[in-house]
């Protein structure tokens, strides 16, 4: 086997976010759809930024995230993701490199601007996502770094870049390439909206090429086209060998096999914006599952680090996650 370099690779979607508060009046006057993610073009996405109110850009995309969470817990990580040569390129590739997370995808030139996702939070924290897309749907097969995907214990798929038919060439082939080195590979399903597009084919690569699945629970009812939670997850139970199942308040549900782990959320003292949970909590089960613990501890510490970035604005840490574990007595591996 290839010698172990990372803990997780990420493979995504490299967007900027630029992140401000709304009231749902002003989701109402520009026909955006709440607490979704909306795919819109250039043109619609300078539209809403020059209506926007004052926003912060930070450095974002789903697996990126996930990624910068793995690193805040001390674990080995690694992205690919394409971005253009631009400004908002620059940003990305300084604040994902800055986090600890290994990131060298060659930068596209002469070609569309980097990604940028306007996301608009209403007072009751949810969020409502317009992603322009750019140059990260540029990314083929020849984006994955081969070395890398193999020399890492995790390879983990981001369901929101698998749209064209060479980024579902890439999933592909970066999955291949894990399992033939003997590694584990995940997918998280991003986003209702994205199974929705590609139902028939997520299913497919579930069963075919995914060890461990993330959903929220409207997504996998989704999947399995069911409004019965409990059917939904005998279905997922039967397609691959482990999936965690995010329940917002409820906490998750973690199925393996015969074994069912129900985990409690983490009490959050104020609730600010609840972009990113689904990422970090990916972030924290991943580092777990990598290292050995067991489902529960798993589950844990993804519900930990999905409770720290929901107390903030923005969907990357704010805090050390390795030393909000220790606070909270729960052990990292290694």
């Amino acid at each position: 086997m290839t010698e172990t370099r990372y803990d997780v690779i990420g493979v995504g979607n490299a967007i900027v976010d630029v992140i401000a508060s709304c009231e749902d009046a002003f989701l109402a006057e520009h026909g955006i759809e709440k607490d979704a993610m909306t795919l819109i073009d250039e043109a619609r996405a300078s539209e809403l930024y020059a209506a926007m109110g004052p926003g912060r850009e930070i450095s974002g995309g789903s697996g990126a995230n996930t990624l910068a969470g793995v690193a805040s817990l001390g674990a080995r990580g690694a992205y690919v993701g394409k971005t253009a040569k631009d400004q908002l390129g620059d940003i990305f590739r300084h604040d994902l490199t800055a986090a600890g997370v290994d990131f060298d995808t060659a930068p596209l030139e002469g070609g569309p601007a980097t990604a940028r996702c306007l996301i608009l939070v209403t007072p009751d924290a949810h969020r409502s996502m317009n992603t322009f897309l750019g140059a990260s749907t540029e990314f083929t097969e020849a984006d994955v770094d081969a070395d890398k995907v193999a020399a890492a214990k995790i390879t983990y798929l981001e369901g929101y870049l698998y749209d064209r038919p060479e980024a579902k060439a890439a999933f592909a082939r970066a999955a291949d390439i894990a399992r033939q080195a003997g590694r584990k590979v995940a997918l998280t399903l991003s986003d209702s909206f994205c199974v929705d597009r590609h139902r028939a084919d997520f299913r497919e690569l579930i069963k075919g090429r995914i060890d461990l699945l993330f959903a929220n629970e409207a997504e996998l009812k989704s999947l399995y086209q069911t409004e019965d939670f409990d059917a939904a997850l005998e279905a997922v139970r039967a397609d691959t060998a482990v999936a965690a199942v995010t329940r917002s308040a409820k906490g998750a549900v973690i199925v393996a096999g015969t074994e069912t782990v129900a985990v409690s959320a983490e009490p959050v003292d104020t609730l600010v914006d609840t972009t990113g949970a689904g990422d970090l909590f990916a972030a924290g089960f991943m580092v777990g599952w990598a290292g050995g613990s067991d489902l529960e501890v798993c589950g844990r510490l993804g519900a930990m680090a999905a409770a720290e970035v929901i107390s903030h604005y923005g969907a990357r840490p704010e805090i050390r996650l390795a030393e909000l574990a220790a606070e909270r007595g729960i052990a990292l591996p290694g």
